[in-house]
C-alpha cells in the first residue's frame, strides 16, 4: 500500500548554511523510488509517496542520500499523513483562535521523556506555555518565535539531547497534513 510521507528537514537554508535547493532535493527524492515528490517552501519540507518503508527506514534512507549528494549531514524526520494529522487534531491549545505565528510545533525522533522538563518553572514564562504530545512538543508562545524565551529554553540541546527536532508554525502543522493527505 502506497502513503504519503512529509520529510522534515531541519537547519537547511537558513542563514546561508546547509543550502539545499528544492529542485534538487525533489530530484534526489525522485532518483530514490519515491513519487508524487513536492515540496513547500525553503525551509525544508518535502512530501513524496511510498509503497515500501517505515517512517525510520525512510528517514534514514533520505538522510543518507543527502549526505551523498549535498556533502553535509542533515538528520531527517519522516512523518506519515496520520501522524501529522492526529498531533495537529490533539493540539492542547485552542489553534483556532490564535495566529498561526503564536503556536508551533516541534518534531521530535523520539517520544520526549517528561523528565527532561520537570526543573522549568512553566508559571516563570507565562503567557508562554508548552505540552508534550506525541513525539513532539506544543509552544505557545503568543509573542512569536523570535521574541519567545521558552522557545530558546526548549531548543537547548540538554532539552532535545539525542532526538532530531525541528519546529513549524501552525499554518506549515496544517500544510503538512494538508499535503500528505492521499
Amino acid at each position: 500500500m502506497t502513503k504519503t510521507y512529509a520529510a522534515l528537514l531541519p537547519g537547511i537554508n537558513v542563514g546561508g548554511r546547509a543550502k539545499v535547493p528544492m529542485a534538487e532535493l525533489r530530484t534526489l527524492l525522485t532518483g530514490l523510488g519515491y513519487g508524487e515528490v513536492r515540496t513547500h517552501l525553503q525551509s525544508g519540507n518535502a512530501f513524496f509517496s511510498a509503497a515500501e518503508g517505515d517512517e525510520q527506514s525512510l528517514a534514514a534512507d533520505l538522510t543518507a542520500a543527502i549526505e551523498q549528494h549535498f556533502g553535509f549531514p542533515v538528520d531527517c524526520l519522516v512523518r506519515d499523513h496520520t501522524y501529522l494529522r492526529n498531533v495537529a487534531e490533539a493540539c492542547p491549545f485552542p489553534a483556532g483562535d490564535l495566529e498561526p505565528k503564536q503556536l508551533h510545533i516541534t518534531y521530535l525522533s523520539e517520544q520526549p521523556d517528561p523528565a527532561r522538563y520537570t526543573e522549568l518553572d512553566q508559571p516563570a514564562f507565562l503567557p508562554e506555555e508548552f505540552r508534550l504530545g506525541d513525539r513532539c512538543v506544543y509552544l505557545y508562545a503568543p509573542d512569536g518565535l523570535g521574541r519567545s524565551k521558552l522557545a530558546e529554553i526548549l531548543s537547548r540541546p540538554r532539552m532535545a539531547k539525542g532526538m532530531i527536532a525541528t519546529t513549524r508554525n501552525w499554518n506549515t502543522v496544517t500544510k503538512l497534513v494538508e499535503l500528505t493527505h492521499g
